[in-house]
């Protein structure tokens, strides 16, 4: 993907929202550091991916590491939501040829599709939260097997190449009826892509992983399905926040990745499920960005009544080790009271779909809402 975009212009508030992010760390916005395919930079995952329209990836989001940065203007991050309002199919559920509208334009769908690709860990988590097993995947490259949260529902589907490095022969080779993925991770490999079998892309993972998990059911037929599991899954944070009431303690989703060091911000996977319950974070993280980096000197700033912590990849790629045995992070008051702990990255920062997010509600409930 291009690693070339103009910075988009910014607003005096968003001059202000960068300035005060900055005081305390470097703000991620939109997919700055998001990835593109096939290339080297950074990455979300989670818990998200971000990036403007036309951009290269990872997020929420997100995500790999090793993709090229891209940069880009944030002013349009928080309206990506609206954005995708129109996606999706006016067909009813089982009348096929269907028409799916998604980034990249509209794509007929000319049958049920049963042997589909997807190319990222939200795509993957949403079809097999929808009883489908894919024939074919992409895998982050920090990891050359399926999350293990998901291998006992996904089959055995061949790999493709990885989240930044797409192996189109591959792909075909497997005859694919329907391929997954989004704008911000493959664009430019869209119109090769659509030869192979129709293909419908979001803008871009993490964040707007909900409205993601609709569209990708949308060329199923199987919205219902999908609202209806999206649906128990906002009653199972509302059950989390219930129980909390007025005690909602404060959390900071931390990440070591090679490179860099991220407090997951509001815009991000994470911070979306935080907001469902809701529970507050650090000031420095209330920021409608996906991410603010933070060096190990200003750890201190993820201090919160609990801090969770992923890590992409080996440990010893990450700094991980040097932050969680330095001094400063003796200090924080999380790691006081035993309220510092790790959890998984392949849920956490880079499921990116309902199972993931499930899973994630199932950590927070058993910290923090025991009972509930």
């Amino acid at each position: 993907m291009s690693d070339d975009q103009a910075l988009a212009p910014r607003t005096p508030s968003r001059r202000r929202l960068l300035s005060a992010g900055l005081a305390g760390g470097a703000v991620i916005g939109l997919g700055a550091l998001l990835t593109g395919c096939g290339s080297s930079g950074g990455n979300d995952g989670t818990g998200g991916g971000t990036g403007g329209s036309g951009g290269s990836t990872p997020a929420g989001g997100g995500s790999s590491p090793d993709q090229k940065s891209v940069k880009q203007g944030g002013e349009d991050y928080a309206t990506v939501i609206e954005r995708m309002k129109g996606f999706g199919t006016d067909a009813a559920p089982g009348v096929y040829p269907r028409t799916v509208r998604h980034a990249m334009g509209e794509t007929v769908v000319p049958a049920k599709p049963t042997r589909v690709v997807v190319l990222d860990t939200g795509e993957l988590d949403n079809v097999v939260a929808l009883g489908i097993q894919p024939v074919g995947v992409v895998h982050a490259d920090a990891s050359k097997s399926l999350p293990s949260y998901l291998k006992d529902k996904a089959g055995s589907p061949a790999a493709v190449g990885t989240i930044n490095s797409l192996n189109l022969e591959a792909i075909a080779a497997l005859k694919p009826d329907l391929i997954l993925g989004s704008q911000l991770r493959a664009q430019d490999q869209y119109a090769q892509l659509s030869k192979i079998a129709p293909t419908v892309f979001s803008l871009r993972p993490g964040y707007p992983w909900k409205q993601n998990f609709l569209l990708n059911a949308s060329a199923f037929g199987l919205e219902a399905e999908a609202r209806a599991q999206l649906d128990a899954y906002q009653a199972a944070a509302a059950a989390i926040g219930a129980k909390l009431g007025d005690k909602r303690p404060g959390i900071t989703p931390l990440r070591f990745m090679p490179g860099r060091t991220r407090l997951y911000a509001e815009l991000s996977f994470i911070g979306t499920i935080l907001t469902d319950v809701p529970l507050p974070q650090p000031e420095i993280e209330r920021v409608k960005e996906l991410a603010v980096e933070v060096s190990p000197e200003q750890i201190d700033k993820a201090d919160a009544d609990w801090i969770f912590y992923g890590v992409y990849g080996s440990p010893s790629s990450t700094n991980q080790d040097a932050v969680l045995g330095g001094a400063l992070w003796k200090t924080l008051g999380a790691v006081k009271s035993g309220q510092a702990r790790p959890v998984s990255d392949e849920t956490w920062f880079l499921g990116l779909g309902v199972m993931a997010a499930n899973a994630v509600l199932a950590d927070l409930k058993g910290f923090v809402a025991p009972g509930s």
